[in-house]
């Protein structure tokens, strides 16, 4: 699997657990660090730890396990590495606080349309 099906892989895997505001930002150009960041909100502390345990399961059955997992404890901001895509799972205010997307208003976003279900 591509960096960019792994990346949408996991945007699917986030949709269907129901995360808010989920999109892709390819990096590859930008830094050494990924390829790919997919981003999502969630509205409590407890749906960001299930949307980072969905992931991990998934992924994990597919033969991914992430090279680092952070923020785990306060669920605050839950950051899965799978090396080439990185996975940023937010509660709500902490993703408005922070906003990657105007530190990486540069990448270029990947087009989730047929993969994300309309809402």
């Amino acid at each position: 699997m591509t960096s960019l099906e792994l990346a949408c892989e996991v945007a699917k895997l986030l949709d269907r657990k129901k995360a808010a505001d989920i999109l892709a930002l390819e990096i590859k150009d930008l830094t050494t660090i990924g390829d790919y960041f997919v981003i999502a909100s969630a509205g409590s502390t407890t749906q960001v730890k299930a949307l980072a345990d969905e992931v991990e399961e998934q992924l994990s059955k597919l033969g991914y396990e992430p090279r680092r997992r952070e923020g785990y404890q306060s669920a605050q901001w839950i950051l899965l590495d799978y090396y080439d895509v990185i996975v940023h799972i937010f509660y709500k205010e902490t993703r408005e606080f922070y906003s990657l997307e105007r530190l990486w208003a540069d990448a270029p976003r990947v087009n989730l349309e047929g993969i994300l279900t309309e809402d």
